[in-house]
């Protein structure tokens, strides 16, 4: 029992209060009088098993805009926008296969296009590349043209027999040879043979030549046809190599997971040694070619026996060249020196990534479920990004009917405040993107972090994974609004500066342009800064079940208090995980190449390797990518445990056996350390006794 200052007023009478202390953990103290107060048990850093919701708040703010995202799509199928995608609409706003009210101001409007399901465009291949859309006029047809028709004769025969005319509504179908306004209300002659496109409803040309205009805006790099076919012609010949290519890339990635911890020690030392002696062998190439130069230059000014201009021009740009090589000589000494002695100084870090590497293997066997996690991840964005899309397209022909001023046909646009509605819908992309991502590494932390504190492995959950998933559904979802909140509110800037700097390239003075491009990359290390400590104060909240703020602040005191491991975790681990991802993208490349081997167009190989390429790359990236946000929650929580636990009875440490190994070999460096500081104490002290006179009154024996 220990004493406390009296509490106030406020406090009196008040018979127990919890606090929160993220560090000791759950402090409960009750009050026995005023004055008094008891400290009953402290909670350490380990899954709770009562949890309780957190920033409940922003769970509420992020349903609420969830709810603005679903009111657009609403608003979309209540106004018939959906509906003109769909289904289409001509050029006087009328919506196709449907009846159709009267637009006030917009003639041929309001028409009963029951029977004509199909949008018909009469120039096709009048294509706006700038804007990506189709400059010609629209109508409502019951019938595509299924062959060719080059004369109006045509057109008129292919209105009389299938009854869908392909002029402008107020041209009769008999009458189209002999009308003056065939040539603007009529389709371009010849008018290609057409189908309906799925879903759709639009006509389209069978033959999509008259695209090629917009597929060379498309494809610049592509100047010969003929080089476009013939990449086009190798992937399709090639399409089941392609496929077991990607497929041999996953089975790589994933077992790259698991036999890392085996070769992490490898590759750690070989990327060791390869920068030293890379940076080793830099110096003494400056040294070298230092003092070569030096020899011939005093060589050659020993042979002129007469200065002239040219002489000493030419001696003065030797001396010039010389002394620049000099300076990079001693500063690539100076980092060599300096490498050199980070590497001594954080050996014992690095040996710390090898051991987190070891564990984060085994957790990848006894957790085989988290290899799934970038597939449902991938899965859940396209989703999203699919309705996205979706709705978008709806918005772009949702609105009020407005007269092109340029052509004269009608078109949908939000006018008023409704215009804000896609800047909403493309803010919601980006948060609830972001939702998707933060939603994965707190489910990973969550069994990361069940795994770490269960000291019997073999009394692990049953489904970890599937345990962390509903705790996160119930508890911790605002907290993971809150951290995808920050992180948009970041990009949006970004992106909209980079939006700025696209819009002026090439009009934009330097001072200008450099500002752009600094604060870009400022707010990109910001957002990548944040995305780290969000992961982490996910973590912690896995651990404590406390606010995204007091998580990422717990989670910062940390990292902090172990910057140099954290500085030698991700200098050392991205290299090796990025050795990873080169190795299963040269592995599918070499096979790539044994396979399509058979080939004797070289040509045809380069579509399919790049494509399979960046596949793979792709997968390694998302999967070890996984590998290393289950390195970064095995060091915060073992930064935890070593943190508040010593081994000793009552406060046994949770790590696993690999992690135990490094802690004791680093406490018996530490030992030989102090005993080696402490010698040269002893050995004083011992002299000094010997030297001290005889005090009076005493005899020897």
């Amino acid at each position: 029992m220990e004493q406390r200052r009296p509490t106030s007023g406020s406090q009196q009478g008040r018979p127990r209060k919890k606090v929160d202390n993220p560090y000791l953990g759950t402090d409960y103290s009750m009050q026995i009088s005023p004055g008094y107060r008891m400290r009953r048990t402290k909670r350490e850093w380990k899954p709770l098993e009562d949890r309780s919701c957190t920033d409940l708040p922003w769970f509420l703010l992020f349903t609420v805009f969830c709810v603005g995202m679903g009111s657009i799509f609403g608003f979309t199928i209540a106004t018939g926008g959906a509906a003109r995608l769909v289904f289409g609409y001509d050029s006087y706003g009328n919506t196709c296969g449907q009846r159709n009210e009267q637009i006030e101001g917009v003639r041929l409007s309001g028409l009963d296009q029951t029977d004509k399901k199909y949008v018909f465009f009469l120039d096709p291949c009048n294509i706006d590349i700038v804007q990506r859309k189709i400059k010609s006029m629209a109508l409502c047809v019951s019938v595509c043209p299924d062959e060719e028709l080059k004369t109006y004769q045509d057109l008129k025969r292919f209105a009389m027999h299938n009854g869908s005319e392909l002029c402008s509504y107020e041209l009769a179908g008999h009458k189209y040879p002999s009308l003056p306004e065939r040539f603007d209300k009529c389709p371009k002659l010849p008018v290609p043979p057409s189908k309906s496109f799925p879903v759709f409803n639009r006509c389209t040309p069978v033959d999509i030549s008259c695209y090629a205009k917009f597929a060379e805006a498309v494809v610049t790099f592509v100047s010969d046809n003929s080089v476009l076919h013939r990449l086009i012609a190798g992937v399709m010949a090639s399409k089941e190599i392609i496929v077991g290519l990607c497929l041999l890339a996953l089975v790589l990635s994933m077992i790259l997971m698991v036999i890392i911890r085996y070769i992490s020690a490898v590759l750690v030392w070989i990327l060791t040694a390869t920068v030293f002696l890379g940076s080793l062998a830099g110096t003494s190439i400056l040294w070298w070619l230092y003092i070569n130069h030096r020899l011939n230059v005093n060589e050659t000014l020993s042979k002129e026996t007469t200065e002239t201009k040219d002489v000493k021009k030419e001696a003065e740009m030797s001396r010039d060249y010389a002394q620049a090589l000099l300076v990079y000589a001693i500063a690539a000494t100076v980092f060599t020196v300096i490498l050199l002695l980070l590497m001594l100084f954080m050996r014992k870090r690095v040996a710390l990534t090898i051991a987190l590497f070891h564990v984060a293997g085994k957790v990848f066997i006894h957790l085989p479920l988290l290899t799934l996690q970038p597939f449902c991840t991938f899965l859940a964005l396209l989703l999203f990004w699919l309705y996205w899309s979706l709705v978008l397209l709806f918005l772009g022909t949702t609105g009020n009917p407005v007269q092109n001023e340029e052509t004269g046909l009608t078109e949908f646009q939000l006018t008023g405040p409704l215009q804000y509605m896609t800047w909403y819908h493309a803010v919601g992309l980006i948060w609830i993107s972001e939702f998707i991502l933060a939603c994965q590494q707190m489910t990973v932390a969550g069994a990361v972090v069940t795994y770490y504190f269960t000291r019997d492995k073999n009394k692990l959950p049953v489904t970890p994974i599937l345990s962390s998933v509903l705790r996160l559904m119930r508890y911790h979802l605002g907290t993971v609004a809150k951290g995808s909140f920050i992180i948009t509110l970041v990009k949006i800037p970004r992106l909209f500066l980079m939006y700025v700097h696209n819009q002026l390239k090439g009009k934009e003075n330097a001072c200008a342009r450099c500002m752009l491009k600094t604060c870009i990359c400022c707010l990109w290390c910001l957002e990548k800064c944040l995305n780290y400590l969000n992961q982490n104060a996910y973590a912690a909240t896995a651990i404590n079940s406390t606010s995204f703020c007091t998580s990422a602040r717990d989670a910062f005191v940390i990292l902090v208090e172990n910057a140099l491991r954290v500085a030698a975790i991700n200098a050392v681990g991205d290299f090796v995980l990025f050795l990873g991802k080169i190795l299963i993208v040269t592995s599918t490349a070499f096979a790539g190449v044994l396979l399509l081997n058979y080939r004797q167009d070289y040509a045809e190989w380069v579509l399919p390797l790049i494509i399979v390429c960046l596949f793979a790359f792709l997968v390694a990236h998302c999967f070890l990518s996984m590998f290393e946000i289950v390195v970064d929650v095995l060091f915060l929580c073992f930064a935890i445990d070593t943190k508040y636990n010593d081994g000793t009875p009552g406060r046994e440490f949770y790590m696993d056996k690999a992690l135990m190994e490094f802690v004791e070999n680093s406490r018996k460096l530490e030992r030989v350390a102090e005993r080696g500081r402490s010698r040269p104490t002893e050995v004083v002290s011992v002299e000094g006794a010997e030297m001290k006179p005889m005090a009076p009154g005493t005899s020897s024996a």
